[in-house]
This record gives C-alpha cells, sequence and structure tokens, in this order.
C-alpha cells in the first residue's frame, strides 16, 4: 500500500533530514577535531619539543618573552617552578596519546590530563567545556621546571560557547518551523476540498466546503470553481432525470396504444411475438428508468426484511415449476436492510432469472456475516470467463455476441443490478461455483438502529 504523505509533511521531512545532514557534518568534523592528532586540535610532539629545548636555553623574562610569543587563546604555555603542587595525572582513555608524545619528546617525562577551561567565562560552561576539547600537557624540563600547556580546540565558538553559525541554524531552523506551519494553514483547504470531492454525491446536497477567504487567490479560484462544477452536475443531473421521466412516461403510453393494437391481430403466433416484443420493450424502459433513479437518489428507503423478500421471490418461479432452491440460515431470517422494496425485488429477481435463462437451475443461500446480508445464487450453466466476469457488469454487454432476442436480453440486467446494488451501499461479485456454473454474490449493509 502507497504510503500516503502531504505536501506539508514532504517538506518537513525534507527540512529534517537537510538539518540531520548539517548535524551530522558538524558532529563529524568536531569529531575528527577531537580525536585526530593534527595542528587544528592538538601542537604536534615536534613543536613541544622544539619549544621544550627553547625554553632549556633560556632563562628568567627571555622564557617569559617566548611565552607569550608562542600563546595563544587556543595554546596556553606557562612554566611551574621545580617543587610546585601539580595535581592530575593521565586518564586511561589518555594513555595512548600520551605514548605518543612521549615518543617525540626526547625522553621528556609527559604527562597529559583535562583541565577546566580557564578562558573567560560563557553562559553555558558546560557546553563551552564539551566544545573546548582541553588537553593540558605537563612536561618536564632538564632544569626541574615543569612546562604546562593548555591546549584548546580551534573549532570556532561564539562569546556564548556555542559553534559559530548555530545561531544562524537556530534562526533558520525557527523561520522554516513558521514557514511550514503557515504552509500547513495555506494547503490544509486543499486537502479539504480533496475530501470534499470524495464525498460529492449528486443525489444529495453538494458537501460543505471550507471557508477559504483567508487562503490565496489560486486557492481560493480552485474552490470557486469547484463549487461551480457542482452546481452545473446538479442541474445537468436534474435536466437528465426529468428527460428520461418524460421520454418513460411518453413511451409507455405508446407502448400502451401499440398493445391494444395488436390485440387486433388475427395471426395467434404473430400477436404473441408482437406482444412479448412490447413487453420487452417495456420491461428495457423500466430498467434503465430504475438504474437512473438510483444513481440519482431517486429510490425510496424503507426496512425490508430480505429473507422474506427473497423468499417470495423463490416460491414465485417454483409455482411456474422452475428448479429454484433456497437456503436460508437462521440467523439471517430477521435481518433487515434499509432500501428500496422494489429495486431490492428486481435484484434477486434478475439474478435468480439470469441462473435459470443460462444455467438451467438457480440454488440461493442466505446469510449474515460481519453485519452484511450476504446472498449467493449459484447456478448449474458452463460458467463464465474469468476474464469476462467484471465485463458482464456492464451495460448492454452479452457474452452471446449476436444480438438476437431469442437468445437473451438486451444486456442491462446485470448492469441494472449492480446500480441497485452499489446504491443500496452494497457489492456484487461474479465467480465460479463450486459445481462449475457461475456464482453471484451479493452484500448488503444489515439496517443497525442508532
Amino acid at each position: 500500500m502507497m504510503l500516503r504523505v502531504t505536501l506539508a509533511a514532504r517538506l518537513a521531512l525534507i527540512g529534517l533530514v537537510g538539518f540531520t545532514v548539517v548535524v551530522t557534518v558538524v558532529l563529524a568534523v568536531f569529531y575528527r577535531t577531537t580525536v585526530h592528532e593534527n595542528e587544528l586540535t592538538r601542537p604536534s610532539p615536534a613543536r613541544l619539543d622544539a619549544l621544550a629545548t627553547l625554553l632549556e636555553r633560556m632563562s628568567g623574562d627571555a622564557r617569559q618573552a617566548v611565552l607569550d610569543a608562542v600563546s595563544s587563546p587556543q595554546f596556553m604555555a606557562r612554566i611551574v617552578p621545580s617543587g610546585a603542587p601539580v595535581a592530575g595525572e593521565t586518564p586511561p582513555q589518555q594513555a595512548q596519546l600520551r605514548e605518543t608524545y612521549a615518543a617525540g619528546l626526547a625522553g621528556r617525562a609527559v604527562e597529559i590530563v583535562s583541565p577546566p577551561d580557564h578562558r573567560a567565562s560563557r553562559l553555558f560552561p558546560r557546553l563551552a567545556r564539551l566544545m573546548a576539547n582541553a588537553v593540558e600537557f605537563r612536561i618536564g624540563l632538564r632544569g626541574g621546571d615543569l612546562l604546562i600547556i593548555d591546549a584548546y580546540t580551534r573549532l570556532p565558538v561564539t562569546p556564548f560557547g556555542l559553534p559559530v553559525g548555530f545561531g544562524a541554524g537556530l534562526f533558520g531552523s525557527i523561520v522554516a518551523l513558521l514557514a511550514l506551519i503557515v504552509m500547513q494553514r495555506e494547503t490544509r483547504p486543499l486537502a479539504q476540498l480533496a475530501a470534499a470531492v470524495d464525498r460529492v454525491d449528486l443525489s444529495a446536497d453538494p458537501p460543505t466546503l471550507p471557508d477559504a477567504r483567508r487562503s490565496a487567490p489560486e486557492i481560493r479560484a480552485v474552490i470557486a470553481a469547484f463549487n461551480r462544477l457542482q452546481g452545473r452536475l446538479a442541474e445537468m443531473l436534474r435536466a437528465r432525470m426529468t428527460l428520461v421521466g418524460g421520454i418513460a412516461h411518453d413511451v409507455r403510453t405508446f407502448a400502451t396504444r401499440l398493445r391494444l393494437r395488436v390485440e387486433h391481430i388475427a395471426d395467434d403466433t404473430e400477436r404473441q411475438r408482437a406482444v412479448a416484443d412490447i413487453d420487452d420493450m417495456i420491461r428495457l424502459l423500466d430498467d434503465a428508468l430504475l438504474s437512473t433513479r438510483a444513481g440519482a437518489g431517486g429510490l425510496s428507503q424503507e426496512m425490508v426484511e430480505l429473507a422474506a423478500l427473497i423468499g417470495v421471490e423463490v416460491h414465485d418461479r417454483r409455482v411456474q415449476g422452475k428448479p429454484v432452491a433456497l437456503v436460508t440460515d437462521e440467523r439471517a431470517r430477521n435481518a433487515v436492510v434499509l432500501g428500496d422494496r422494489l429495486a431490492l425485488r428486481r435484484i434477486f429477481a434478475n439474478i435468480i432469472d439470469n441462473a435459470l435463462a443460462y444455467g438451467h437451475a438457480a440454488h440461493v443461500r442466505t446469510a449474515t456475516k460481519d453485519g452484511a446480508f450476504l446472498v449467493s445464487i449459484d447456478d448449474e450453466g458452463p460458467g463464465i470467463p474469468a476474464d469476462q466476469r467484471q465485463t458482464v457488469l456492464e451495460p448492454f454487454h452479452r457474452l452471446e455476441k449476436s444480438r438476437n432476442r431469442a437468445t437473451g436480453g438486451a444486456g442491462l440486467g446485470l448492469a441494472v443490478v449492480r446500480s441497485l446494488v452499489e446504491a443500496h451501499g452494497g457489492t456484487i461479485e461474479i465467480a465460479a461455483a463450486p459445481g462449475g456454473g457461475t456464482r453471484v454474490n451479493v452484500a448488503l449493509p444489515v439496517f443497525r438502529p442508532a
């Protein structure tokens, strides 16, 4: 299933990914400047050895001048006289680093500790201490004095102890967050419009659309266009219903007159054929009108005991001597479906008649499951190929392509059935029957009192 992510969520994800990348790069640089031994973070052993050698050759004010010359905020050097107490020893995590420097300092004693940051006080001392990456080298000089060098990272920080650019990044993140909030507010009407489109039902009142007076002009234009579209569609539907209703009334009147005139045909065979043609024409007209009413929400609604209704249809055909069997689950006997009684009768009458006409028998079973009334009708015919089971539900589609009325109807029956089932909120499915014929499954929602 495809993951549905809104536009605002996608942009927020892009911003989050970008911010993560920046943080990752900063952490990588910080890690590199913290772990690796280079002049960006710590002085090289050769530099310390050269400084120690130079200081050993000098004394007094000359030493202090050298110390002042080489000291900086990242490299603070001082000399502690021999015998002065100095606390601290190399921690275990600095042992390997100590060995590296001891090897490059010509046998001089060296200790490496992590002293506090002696630089100017900061607003965030702990964070400043972390960013300082302070390392204190204690190197023994040959005269007995102790050379102490406090080396700090060269990672640029602000007076508040934050990396340079952190404030700009924080400001940009806040601005981006505000932009996302504004964008979410601007795109919300589009999401509501999409939901309204999904709820469009031409048989009911148009769905309520969001108030977009404060939205962008383009969004207001889209919503206004959709409102106009809804109005035009509703007007077209009303005009079509009026047209179909007028045609149905007039054609039925002409068919009734024609039926009366046909009764005067002397030849019984021709008279029966003419009567059958007129009946087929009226039935086709009724099917088309009923399908139109279903699509336009013109069906009435009442509580129907569907098991009893299907039982009546089965009984009528048994009386005519047709092979129809009915098996009703006990829980389905009193189940109620909310719908149009005439339309529901037409659904199951058409399916049963199709089973009898093309499958020589109809085996009807009813049951209830998960709040749905299930009806399956099996026949004993050759079945319908799997690649044509969906197309037979389309209007005017027949498996028999000759269009001869003697071998079948107009191909509108199952299309009408589908439209009526869907108008009742149900589903219809054509499958293979266990005996090799065709099975038609209909599921309709059972009415549950609120």
